[in-house]
């Protein structure tokens, strides 16, 4: 389980090896994606807090990145932060999230990608339920759920 402290690592060191990478150009993401998806995932946008789709979805499934399609939360790890994104307490595997230290918005803040296309996904704070205490602030647009029924087959 992932702890504030290695995650401030990660920010700091260098990130975990994703499996794979997915490379595209700016032109071909956009021919992939739709307006608002390009302006959160490369952008680094934030989608209006209570407005994303996934936010108030609990069904089983796991959250793939809507890029590249890679696996980075399970439903099992999602909670209500009452926060207006979607949140969750541990990635899918170490190597899905990569953190990068952001000091946009006069804050200092933890933002986090997929780990394979370099995908904005939100941020990251220290205030999540035990035992990691970790929130992870997901913008909605940047994922997709697969449910349980269609990746158990």
């Amino acid at each position: 389980m992932l702890t504030w402290k290695e995650v401030i690592n990660f920010s700091v060191k260098g990130n975990p090896t994703p499996d794979n990478r997915v490379e595209k150009s700016n032109a071909e993401w956009k021919a992939l994606l739709t307006e608002e998806q390009y302006r959160i995932t490369r952008q680094k946008g934030t989608e209006r807090p209570f407005t994303g789709e996934l936010c108030s979805i609990y069904e089983e499934g796991q959250y793939n990145c809507v890029c590249c399609n890679t696996p980075l939360f399970d439903s099992t790890i999602k909670f209500d932060s009452h926060s207006g994104w979607p949140s969750f307490t541990q990635p899918i595997k170490e190597n899905a999230i990569q953190y990068h230290k952001d000091v946009t918005m006069g804050m200092i803040r933890v933002e986090v990608l997929c780990n394979s296309c370099d995908s904005h996904l939100g941020h990251i704070f220290p205030d999540g339920p035990i035992p990691s205490g970790l929130r992870y602030c997901i913008n909605s647009v940047s994922m997709k759920l697969e449910k349980s029924d269609s990746y158990n087959e």
